[in-house]
């Protein structure tokens, strides 16, 4: 009798190739990996268990579980353990002036004047990204400034949130877009200052509409796309209320001393803009507002013109 049929080692090959089977299942579901033989793993017949082992093929891919960090609640990589991730990022857990934060009326001081925020774009090339967890505008170049109390902080560049990561009164809007400027200046303590612009639902924003072909081309994809010259003064801004407080980058590592000005005046969105938005980043950031943060005291400023008498 041939040695392959005795019931005893037929049974200990078809265990092993159940087992086999079992681990490459694992593999996939965690992201590693997926099999490459036409047969999708997850209705793949036992019956397949009679192929010989050199007939299987597996391949290792990136995958979205390579994230550095993600939205997801419950997440071992979500926003309550950023800073268990890396010794870096300490300051997510642990900073003591996290964003974003409730700009509540019971901590805004008003300010009856404009303030020393001065704007001064200018016409750059630019690259739209997809950063897996945001959509960003990336200027090359010089894009221009604004200028806070004197110091210059160039515009580097734009990305989305949505919902809104910043609330007044409790309330998250539908949309936050954050413009990011750096000072060069190596007296200046502050480095970092970003432009906070709020969107509700309602007309489509002008500025989206010029990109979203763009955006959505590389919908769930790693991918840049060269847009051209934009001017970043066609991101409309509008009103000339705004509230500034100090705080940090919303997304890890956290910095602190990040300088925030949000314009009170909402802008609009339409739905389908944010829809679009939310489907072109990868799943784990369809949602990428961090949750509000503790403001521990700190003062918001809200700045606007003196009413008149």
């Amino acid at each position: 009798m041939k040695k392959d049929s005795n019931p005893v080692f037929r049974f200990g090959l078809l265990l092993s190739l159940l087992l086999f089977v079992h681990s490459t299942r694992t593999l996939a579901q965690e992201g590693l990996g997926r099999w490459i033989i036409g047969v999708q793993l997850d209705a793949m017949p036992y019956v397949f268990l009679g192929a010989r082992f050199h007939d299987l093929y597996y391949t290792y891919g990136t995958a979205e579980d390579e994230r550095e960090f993600d939205y997801t609640e419950g997440s071992e990589k979500g926003p309550k353990h950023w800073g268990e991730l890396n010794k870096k990022w300490a300051a997510c857990n642990n900073g003591d002036m996290q964003s974003p934060i409730d700009l509540s009326n019971q901590r805004v001081k008003v300010i009856p004047k404009l303030g020393d925020l001065k704007r001064n774009y200018k016409l750059c090339n630019s690259t739209v990204k997809n950063r897996g967890h945001d959509i960003s505008v990336q200027w090359e170049g010089d894009a221009g400034s604004i200028k806070i109390n004197g110091t210059e902080y160039m515009l580097k560049q734009g990305h989305w949130h949505s919902p809104s990561e910043h609330a007044i009164n409790g309330r998250r809007y539908d949309l936050e877009l954050h413009m990011v400027h750096e000072s060069s200046d190596p007296s200046v303590k502050y480095k970092i200052a970003v432009v906070g612009l709020l969107y509700k639902i309602g007309q489509p924003d002008q500025f989206l509409s010029k990109m979203m072909s763009s955006i959505m081309s590389m919908a769930d994809k790693k991918e840049d796309r060269n847009v051209g010259v934009i001017h970043p003064g066609d991101i409309k801004m509008g009103g000339r209320k705004y509230y500034k407080y100090m705080g940090s980058l919303t997304v890890p590592p956290c910095t602190q001393g990040v300088i925030w000005i949000i314009n009170k005046k909402m802008r609009t969105v339409s739905r389908q803009q944010v829809k679009q938005l939310r489907l072109a980043v990868h799943d784990y950031a369809q949602m990428n507002a961090r949750p509000l943060q503790p403001a521990n005291l700190r003062e918001v400023h809200l700045f606007g013109p003196r009413r008149q008498a």
